[in-house]
């Protein structure tokens, strides 16, 4: 069986999101989301999510293409996941390219998916706070 991990937020769930999802699956047989806590959101990330992790997880274990959701606590982690649950490929959004590739010296691949270029939980932040709706 083939692994996937990837990592997120996934605050403001959007189509992006689901076309990440989509696509880290097709690159294996078991997908993982390691999902950011909203201690690791609010200390590391300097973010304050809309929903909580427990919400936001609720969500992703709803997504058909998700088979396993794992916090995600620290930058570091990542090394230790990939061993802990014999992850095969690694896969994060293309804004991050070569951020993680030390990864395949633990044997996984990686691999950096290019991002919904028209959607994004910040831009929809934004958008609602000038009261604009983009369609």
């Amino acid at each position: 069986m083939r692994k996937v991990i990837t990592y997120g937020t996934f605050d403001l769930f959007h189509y992006g999101h689901v076309h990440l999802l989509r696509r880290a699956k097709e690159l294996g047989d078991f997908l993982i989301v390691a999902l950011s806590t909203d201690e690791f959101n609010e200390k590391e990330k300097g973010k304050h999510t809309y929903f909580t992790y427990e919400q936001r997880k609720l969500i992703l274990e709803a997504i058909k293409y998700v088979d396993l959701v794992i916090p995600e606590e620290t930058w570091e982690q990542k090394s230790n996941d990939v061993k802990k649950y014999g992850v095969s490929c690694f896969v994060i959004g293309d804004d991050w390219r070569g951020k993680f590739d030390f990864l395949k010296e633990d044997g996984c691949d990686v691999v950096y998916l290019e991002r919904t270029p028209e959607v994004s939980s910040s831009a929809i932040k934004t958008d609602y706070a000038l009261g604009e709706r983009k369609a």
